[in-house]
C-alpha cells in the first residue's frame, strides 16, 4: 500500500496498490467529496499507471491550479520515480 500527502485540495491523502504488471488497485481517497472520490477510484481499477497519469494530469477544480485527479496523477508520477 502507497500513501500521498496530497496540497492543496479537501482531500488529505490518496492511498493506492500497484501490481507487479504496474496496474492500479484499491485507490482510496482520505478526505474530500466521498461519491466523487469513489468513483474515481472505481474507474481507475486494474488502469495502467501511465493511462492513470496521461487522463488525470492537470484536471483543476474551481479556481485551482490542482484537483484531486491531479494529485492522484502527481502522486503516481513520484510513485514511478520511486521505483
Amino acid at each position: 500500500m502507497n500513501t500521498y500527502r496530497t496540497r492543496g485540495v479537501c482531500s488529505r491523502s490518496i492511498t493506492f496498490d500497484v501490481a507487479e504488471d504496474g496496474t492500479l488497485h484499491n485507490v482510496s481517497f482520505e478526505g474530500g467529496c466521498n461519491g466523487n472520490l469513489q468513483g474515481i477510484g472505481k474507474l481507475v481499477e486494474g488502469m495502467e499507471i501511465q493511462e492513470a497519469i496521461e487522463r488525470l494530469s492537470g484536471i483543476q477544480c474551481g479556481w485551482k491550479d490542482t484537483s484531486c485527479p491531479d494529485q492522484l496523477a502527481q502522486a503516481l508520477i513520484l510513485y514511478q520515480e520511486e521505483h
